[in-house]
């Protein structure tokens, strides 16, 4: 018989529960689906219940490290472009006309943080896949299944989940995402995912061309422009990658550069070829629309160039929101594009925070992607591709699902190649000897 009290042998049944390798591969799962869930979620519970579930995962979360304490590599724990761009977030509740919303905001953005950070730290970067993988499957399946309801065997609407039942027309569909533009992001992160499963035989050869159906059928019935860029952009990106992964080492970095040159030549030339690019996509009118609202904003960043209005994330219906939606008159939720989102938001100084966060985390991730030798470390640098390519036309980096996989796909490649680890080597490397 064990010789603790009954009333001693529950915190420790609880604490080797939240301390265990199950506990946290769960709590990895039900926080992804949260965070690219968050649309069904709200439209079932509310904001309120949104944010009890939210607070309950961080509880969690923080028991779990506590529990595991000792075997968290805590050094070097966080990437300073993510500590920096936060800390001017929430510096900028001192200048926000809407002083307790912001605060609450830059809140709700700590949290995702918080949570992309305990999967970066609690699971490898394999099991990161595979746990994307399966509820993306769950969430895409799901909408897909919702869609032939809606559009196809009732031909009626459900809309207090935003689906308009438009799937009998081929689409645009938008699932449980509330827009075809979320839905095209969340698939075209599936599709990458799945494409990564499958190369690392993580899933069965017939569960992974599932998946890869279901995100390309997603992907089409979906309708995003945005997302076509973005796949384009990602696939080549894998391609490049691959390339790059079979010239040897000592000549490699040669090749980087002339694709670094490629790019910005390609990038200059989309530029210049814009118009003729939107009209092939048949994009005119949602660049319209965005050009519209990127228009107005700039009208109101003139008195706040440099710091912005203050955090919100997600845009209230408060001023000066509300003023740019009846100018071009329509709801709008976002900027139609992360930069100029926290361009507006957390002024220049915040957008260029943004951007060093995005760069810094990419080159990490593609140079471990093109010379560590698992498959898996292509995932990290393929995620940042879609993000940062996406961020020019979406806000979806900025919030909720997008921000949380910004922060774990920043985290897992900082830990990866740290320039402070770098540094204390080559410092225990110079450093004085002791001869016995």
């Amino acid at each position: 018989m064990s010789g603790d009290p009954p009333g001693a042998r529950v915190p420790r049944v609880a604490r080797d529960l939240v301390g265990s390798a199950r506990f946290a591969q769960a709590l990895a799962l039900v926080a992804i689906g949260t965070a690219f869930g968050t649309y069904a979620i709200r439209s079932l519970i509310g904001w309120p219940g949104l944010i009890a579930w939210l607070v309950l995962l961080l509880v969690l979360a923080g028991a779990s490290l506590v529990a595991r304490w000792r075997a968290v590599e805590w050094y070097g724990l966080l990437p300073l472009t993510i500590l920096v761009f936060v800390g001017w977030a929430a510096a900028s509740v001192l200048w926000s006309d809407t002083t307790l919303l912001s605060a609450v905001r830059v809140a709700y953005l700590i949290a995702f943080g918080i949570l992309g950070v305990y999967i970066a730290l609690m699971r490898d970067t394999i099991q990161v896949v595979r746990a994307v993988a399966d509820v993306l499957r769950v969430l895409l399946g799901l909408s897909l299944a919702l869609e032939v309801l809606s559009g196809i065997l009732l031909d009626l609407p459900i809309a207090f989940l935003g689906i308009r039942g438009d799937l009998a027309q081929l689409g645009p569909i938008q699932g449980v995402f509330g827009t075809r533009n979320m839905l095209g992001f969340v698939a075209l992160v599936a599709l990458l995912t799945f494409i990564i499963e499958w190369r690392t035989k993580i899933a069965r050869r017939g569960k992974a061309i599932a998946s890869l159906v279901l995100a390309a059928t997603c992907i089409l019935l979906a309708g995003s422009p945005t997302t076509w860029i973005a796949l384009g952009a990602s696939l080549v990106s894998l391609a490049a990658l691959y390339g790059l992964r079979r010239i040897p080492v000592a000549v490699r970095w040669r090749w980087q550069l002339a694709l670094l040159g490629v790019t910005s030549a390609f990038l200059i030339a989309a530029w210049i070829l814009r118009q003729r690019i939107i009209g092939l996509l048949d994009a005119r009118a949602e660049f319209e629309v965005r050009l519209d609202v990127w228009r107005e904003a700039s009208r109101y960043l003139a008195s706040n160039p440099l710091q912005g209005w203050g955090w919100v994330g997600e845009w209230p219906d408060l001023a000066p929101y509300i003023w740019i939606e009846r100018m071009t008159g329509r709801h709008h939720a976002s900027a139609l594009s992360a930069w100029v989102d926290a361009y507006f938001q957390v002024g220049l100084i915040g957008a260029l925070l943004f951007a060093a966060l995005v760069a810094v985390a990419l080159v990490r991730a593609w140079l471990l992607a093109s010379n560590r030798r698992s498959v898996v470390y292509l995932w990290p640098a393929l995620m940042l591709v879609a993000i940062a390519v996406t961020s020019f036309a979406e806000s979806f980096a900025l919030v909720e699902g997008g921000w949380m996989l910004l922060v774990l796909c920043a985290v897992k490649s900082a830990r990866e190649m740290s320039w402070r680890d770098a540094l204390s080597r080559t410092r225990s490397a110079t450093g004085p000897t002791h001869d016995s």
